[in-house]
């Protein structure tokens, strides 16, 4: 009896084995689905994501959901980078989310960060031309009263003007 036992754990140990290895496995082909259907556009015009094309019935991103998904389950056991190269050469460069850190495709990463710093920069000397600029003089060349002399000033125009 105690043997029947443990051979029925050991069975159910190995099932459960088999049944975790299933999913780690399924598990591995969706996430690089998702991975490359969200660096890939949609070629009908909607300028969306490839898994983010919400047109009804759009062949193309039904076609390319084929084309993606039959090129992760081929048995070739291509890498991402060969998978994105195929469409490259079949739709052309637009067909990227996002351009490649390679080549004149680099620029397109540089710039908006050259720009971001050139922006700060101009922002930096700009506030500090504002404050280092004079205090602006009053017309006829009367200087402007501050501190003890302003509130001597506004008493005697309470004073004058009380009926």
């Amino acid at each position: 009896m105690g043997s029947t036992l443990l051979s029925s754990r050991r069975i159910a140990h190995s099932i459960l084995l088999a049944l975790a290895v299933f999913l780690a496995l399924g598990a591995g082909d969706d996430r690089r689905f998702d991975k490359l259907g969200h660096g890939l556009m949609c070629i009908c015009g909607c300028n969306q994501v490839l898994l983010e094309c919400n047109h009804v019935g759009c062949r193309d991103s039904d076609r390319m959901r084929n084309e993606l998904t039959a090129a992760l389950t081929s048995g070739s056991g291509s890498s991402d980078d060969t998978i994105l190269q195929g469409f490259v050469q079949k739709y052309g460069m637009t067909v990227l989310a996002a351009p490649t850190t390679s080549g004149f495709n680099y620029v397109a990463w540089i710039i908006p960060f050259v720009a971001l710093g050139l922006g700060i920069v101009f922002l930096v000397m700009v506030v500090r031309s504002w404050k280092s600029r004079p205090a602006p003089a009053l017309a006829d060349g009367i200087p402007s009263v501050h501190g003890s002399d302003l509130e001597r000033f506004r008493q005697q125009a309470r004073k004058e003007t009380e009926l």
